[in-house]
């Protein structure tokens, strides 16, 4: 490296610390963005973290995956949040928009595992569903007959005539939530897999059908906050409501779960993977942030310990459905470390 360029990256490193420094004085809160999802597990930790150390409560916000990792990585500072939830993993491309924006080492924490349910009123009819009716409930276009249509599907005995003939109402996450994606992951590409015409489609076309949800008013977005599905599911009981098992969990009084492919949501089966639609769930944090935002490196090691995150944690009590314990060690310990994350593959 020539004496001019060595020059420079000292003046761009001194400025860097100065920027870092002046994040401290100008804020003494942690910041967290992210997953309605993983909204009441941080927010439980938050609790406990803000009762049990001398730092204040970290300012919590939920914003949806995708927002959360838009404000995540849009740069370093005060002005910036230390940490997002996410109810799936980081893609790459938004990795690749945190190293352009200066945020170049993250530590990635899976805090365990957790089902998508698909819900609705304990005063509506129990009925099973399979993924393939699953998609063709959800999906702009489907399959009749050998073509591919828009969907005419307006009631579920339209889809099966042993399924009620109330009308398709679902209300569900909007295209900037985890929990969409991961519904569209392991939902709706899985069951169009069950149709021929769909599956001999070209690659652009197939993942046109596969993915994209109706816009007729059957799927409702409910925006970011679960609790007004939860609300809205219990004012009729016709109506069904996909998000998170722990929101399922906490309000088992009121709602109840749909078997998939013949499996209830429940804590048993989400955590022996035998529920088809589970996923891992993450927390993101800014290791340019840590040291410099006061309590940030304590914070996230309450997060990662075997008292929030394990078997007998208190996170378990909000319905995280724990990791493996060997798997639960590895990522606490990564942690830890302040491990940073390599690239994700796609």
């Amino acid at each position: 490296m020539t004496t001019k360029k060595l020059i420079l990256a000292a003046v761009l490193g001194a400025v860097s610390a100065v920027g870092l420094a002046g994040a401290a004085a100008a804020r003494d809160q942690i910041r967290i963005v992210g997953s309605s999802t993983v909204f009441p597990f941080t927010s439980t930790v938050v609790e406990r973290f803000g009762q049990t150390t001398k730092f204040g409560a970290p300012i919590l916000e939920s914003t949806g995956t995708g927002g959360g990792m838009k404000l995540f990585c849009s740069g370093v500072g005060a002005d910036f949040p230390d940490a997002t939830g996410a109810s799936r993993a980081m893609k790459a491309s938004e990795f690749d928009t945190c190293q352009k924006n200066g945020v170049e080492q993250i530590t990635e924490l899976v805090i365990g595992y957790d089902g998508i349910g698909f819900v609705h009123s304990k005063k509506g009819a129990d009925i099973k569903l399979t993924k393939a009716q699953l998609f063709q409930a959800v999906a702009k276009e489907v399959e009749v007959n050998g073509q591919i249509v828009s969907n005419p599907y307006k009631k579920w005995s339209d889809i099966d005539k042993s399924l009620p003939g109330d009308d398709i109402e679902i209300l569900g996450p909007p295209p900037t939530s985890g929990t969409r994606d991961a519904w569209v992951e392991l939902v709706m590409e899985s069951g169009c897999k069950e149709f021929p015409a769909i599956k001999a489609l070209d690659k652009a076309r197939h993942e046109a059908v596969c993915k994209t949800v109706r816009e007729d008013g059957a799927y409702v977005e409910a925006g970011e906050n679960d609790n007004v599905i939860v609300q809205r599911l219990e004012a009729n009981p016709k109506a069904y409501g996909i998000f998170g098992y722990s929101y399922l969990e906490q309000n088992q009084d009121k709602l109840k779960g749909v078997a998939v492919n013949g499996v209830l949501p429940t804590y048993q089966t989400i955590s022996a993977q035998e529920y088809p639609i589970s996923r891992p769930l993450f927390v993101y944090f800014k290791n340019q942030h840590m040291g410099v935002i006061p309590g940030l490196k304590e914070f996230i090691a309450e997060y990662a310990s075997e008292r929030a995150m394990g078997s007998e944690g208190y996170l378990v009590d909000k319905g995280l459905i724990p990791l493996p314990d060997a798997k639960r060690k590895a990522s606490e310990q990564a942690t830890l470390k302040l491990t940073p994350m390599a690239k994700p593959a796609s």
